[in-house]
């Protein structure tokens, strides 16, 4: 099973950076809020909530404000009220993207959604047109250098599907997304720290793009992460390794 695409550790070094924290943190507090009024409060009994609970933790959100997010989905404080909505269609080169968003307005998010498609000459789909081409799984992430046969013991007692080494020796956690806020619970007990871990779609196939089809898709993800209704987005691009190395120069 191959590691995490390029555009997967884009997103990892571009949430490290400070001015991207603060969306990134009104994201994990919405999933928070959707899932507490969706299932309750109580996360034992509510495996959605206890999955925004924690990632919201890895993502080291303050405690006071996934505990305001939990109380506003039960009901107990004031809320928006947000629907899941899921876009689906294809960039420059074709290559898939899926965009799931949490939106109080759909008219708007639907709006900006497909500006950002067709601004980069890529087009919308109907449901279910790429959703196919991904598969729905936990990652947990560990910088090269982690003991690896520790991981691995932890891991797979706890329910983990495979422990994999990647090209740049970091080690990949793979797990079902409903086990997977038991492995990191079970890893984390044990001092095991990973740098990342998230619940994602996987691409299972990937679109090979050129340097100029490269940049018009980082450029057309890059427009779509900045909308406040887009929580998440996907994609099986695989950029090309001069637009990567150019990529990585500008932010040296």
């Amino acid at each position: 099973m191959a590691g995490h695409s390029k555009w997967a550790n884009i997103q990892h070094r571009k949430g490290a950076q400070d001015r991207k924290r603060a969306k990134a943190f009104t994201r994990f507090i919405r999933e928070v809020v959707v899932a507490a009024k969706m299932g309750g409060s109580d996360p034992d009994a509510n495996p959605r909530l206890r999955l925004a609970l924690t990632k919201a933790r890895s993502a080291s959100v303050p405690k006071d404000s996934i505990e305001r997010a939990v109380k506003r989905g039960a009901g107990e404080l004031e809320a928006d009220d947000y629907e899941e909505i899921r876009y689906e269609g294809y960039g420059p080169g074709g290559a898939a993207v899926m965009v799931d968003c949490l939106s109080d307005n759909r008219n708007r998010t639907v709006a900006d959604v497909r500006h950002a498609f067709t601004k980069y000459n890529g087009q919308l789909g109907t449901d279910g047109s790429v959703s196919f081409m991904f598969t729905h799984e936990g990652v947990i992430t560990f910088a090269p250098g982690a003991d690896e046969d520790a991981i691995m013991e932890v891991a797979l007692e706890a329910g983990a599907e495979d422990v994999i080494t990647t090209d740049d020796k970091s080690i990949e956690v793979i797990t079902e997304s409903s086990t997977f806020a038991d492995v990191v619970e079970a890893l984390e007990a044990k001092g095991l720290e990973p740098t990342n871990s998230e619940v994602t779609y996987r691409p299972s196939n990937k679109a090979d793009l050129d340097d100029k089809k490269s940049e018009s898709m980082m450029k057309m993800l890059d427009k779509l992460e900045e909308l406040d209704d887009v929580q998440e987005v996907y994609t099986n691009a695989e950029f090309s390794d001069a637009f990567m190395a150019t990529l990585q120069q500008e932010e040296d």
